[in-house]
């Protein structure tokens, strides 16, 4: 017979409130859920992201390569286009790094371009065709073009 056995308090576990917190955010079961709609969309523009990039610098590429009279003003603003297209991946990967969201592994099913996400315990595909894909990138890519032209109008110095 031990000491402790005349003890009640030794009978059921003792846990610090602490260490208890810190389990259950291990353990929680809501932690496997799906991902909302706004994740999904930070999702979908993860995957467009990327594609626009390798676009606008392809275009850059071809007009580095011409003899256009403003190659230099298109090369300027395709760096600028790059710029804002690249701070949006950065920001995005944080976001889904602190919601617990990877994206893994891309396959393509016939039109279909598959990607494998893992959010919080929850596996699944995001899928899209080709020609939402195109057409997505393509809206995308005049908004960021409209930025940037406002943005230069904005910066004009009123002439009297």
């Amino acid at each position: 017979m031990s000491k402790l056995d005349g003890n009640e308090r030794w009978k059921s576990k003792m846990l610090l409130t602490e260490h208890q917190e810190q389990y259950e955010q291990r353990h929680d079961l809501r932690k496997a859920s799906r991902p909302t709609s706004e994740e999904l969309s930070m999702i979908r523009d993860y995957i467009l992201l990327p594609h626009m990039l390798t676009i606008v610098q392809k275009s850059m590429d071809d007009i580095e390569h011409s003899h256009n009279v403003l190659r230099q003003l298109y090369l300027a603003i395709g760096q600028i286009l790059m710029n804002q297209i690249s701070q949006d991946i950065y920001n995005l990967r944080r976001e889904l790094t602190s919601r617990s969201i990877k994206l893994m592994s891309d396959e393509q099913a016939d039109v279909i371009v598959y990607h494998r996400f893992l959010c919080r315990g929850y596996e699944d595909r995001f899928g899209m065709t080709r020609d939402v894909m195109r057409s997505e990138i393509s809206t995308r890519l005049k908004t960021y073009m409209k930025n940037i032209v406002g943005q230069t109008e904005t910066r004009k110095t009123p002439s009297a």
